[in-house]
């Protein structure tokens, strides 16, 4: 990280409730989304608004997922919302719920147009624990310092001059005034709530649902990003939901040490003027005026999102068989926005990405399902030592030492192996 300036603080974190915070954020977190698409050319909006709920089937109840996980779709100004129920990440699970949303959507002939957007909602139901504040001045000032990469990154319009939506759905111009190093949180959202030049709802990192208690911390945390701008690629949508949460989990190491500065005087001022680039009111109809991202600012852009992505990459291996970090570097390298500037459409747009999301499926034969079982029941304990476990494993599957020990690499990728020396057997780790 360049410029790695800390504001210290009285109210940083242990390590160990670092650990706490980490692990209990990461079990209690849903990530909802509001994804809204227009209609096709010619067609009724309230026609098509019925024909998406036929499609998804909303459950109407947060606490029932229902087929799609959707919770309602309604009106909006630019077609419709479709609002999708937070739930905790696992990407494939995740990516394969998308895949019937988008697939429904397509098969409606549903447009992304510029008036629409994909807001990310980080929720935390259940928690009946504020939650420092330093962890919410950590997030905030990360999600400033990287603003523009962010906007870069989940940019998807289709033509160079407007590769952005406009600003008014989703305003940096409060945000990058206001640093949790000269005041507290509560008075920064006290400012968003009050402002005149932003409507609190339209601040790119909402703070509208965030509430504090008397001695500040935050109950409830409830955090709505509203930048990103929508795209109909599962893949994408299912790789940027972990990217917030790897920015909140990465805020809780943060608040080990103080709170993260945005950078020094004169790159925090390149920031802006990065983030005026691409976010504006000066384009046509709905986009931002993006004729001043020339080839050079892309390349700008790309070594910031490569350096926010490092940053965040050892977060990124706590997520089990996740490709995540794989489809955000090529979002850095090449988002939506200049996919589409190629002509790609979204369904080459996602076969992109979803090659880049592929891993390599671990194949299981009965034998290895055997050693599984073996191993999960501890049926073999006792043994003196790891050699002599593997000798015993191998005569009672009838493997030569060699294939067990393939078999165990097999296993060690899929679930984790070690020897446990008290029972005198292998056990899992996950």
């Amino acid at each position: 990280m360049k410029d790695p300036i800390i504001f210290r603080r009285q109210d940083v974190l242990t390590p160990m409730a670092a650990r706490y915070w980490k692990d209990l954020l990461y079990r209690v977190v849903k990530i909802g989304t509001e994804l809204e698409v227009a209609p096709p050319k010619r067609m009724n909006r309230a026609a098509f608004e019925t024909a998406v709920h036929e499609a998804l089937q909303p459950s109407g109840n947060l606490d029932t997922l229902g087929t799609n996980g959707v919770l309602d779709v309604q009106s909006e100004h630019c077609g419709v919302e479709i609002r999708i129920i937070g739930r905790h990440p696992h990407f494939h699970a995740l990516h394969q719920q998308y895949q019937r949303i988008m697939a429904a959507l397509q098969t409606l002939g549903s447009r992304p147009r510029p008036t629409c957007g994909l807001h990310f909602h980080i929720l935390t139901p259940g928690l009946a624990e504020p939650v420092p504040e330093i962890i919410l001045a950590n997030l905030w000032n990360l999600t400033r310092r990287y603003a523009p990469e962010l906007r870069f990154l989940t940019s998807a319009g289709e033509q160079r001059e407007a590769l952005c939506r406009r600003r008014n759905y989703t305003s940096h111009v409060e945000m990058v005034r206001h640093s949790p190093g000269t005041m507290s949180m509560q008075a920064i959202k006290t400012i968003l709530d009050e402002s005149m030049i932003v409507p609190k709802h339209q601040n790119f990192m909402n703070l509208e649902h965030v509430g504090f208690t008397e001695r500040g911390d935050v109950l409830p945390f409830h955090i709505e990003y509203r930048f990103p701008d929508a795209d109909m690629s599962a893949t994408a949508v299912t790789a940027k939901t972990f990217l917030f949460m790897a920015l909140l989990l990465k805020a809780v190491d943060l608040s080990q040490y103080g709170v993260i500065h945005v950078g020094q005087i004169k790159p925090w001022r390149r920031k802006i003027e990065l983030l005026d680039m691409l976010n504006n009111n000066d384009g046509n109809l709905a986009t931002s005026d993006t004729t001043a991202v020339s080839d050079d600012i892309i390349a700008e852009l790309r070594q910031g999102a490569y350096e926010l992505l490092d940053l965040l990459a050892p977060v990124f291996d706590r997520f089990d068989d996740n490709p995540t970090l794989d489809v955000l570097l090529l979002l850095a390298e090449t988002p939506i926005s200049l996919l589409r500037c190629a002509g790609y459409d979204w369904p080459q747009i996602e076969e992109i990405l979803r090659q880049r999301a592929t891993t390599d499926e671990i194949g299981l034969d009965k034998t290895d399902q055997r050693l599984m079982q073996r191993i999960e029941l501890c049926e073999w304990i006792g043994q003196t030592s790891p050699e002599t476990w593997q000798w015993y494993a191998a005569r009672e599957l009838f493997l030569t030492p060699q294939d067990l020990e393939r078999r165990l690499q097999k296993l060690e990728k899929l679930r984790g192996v070690r020897w446990d020396q008290r029972q005198g057997t292998m056990v899992f780790t996950s």
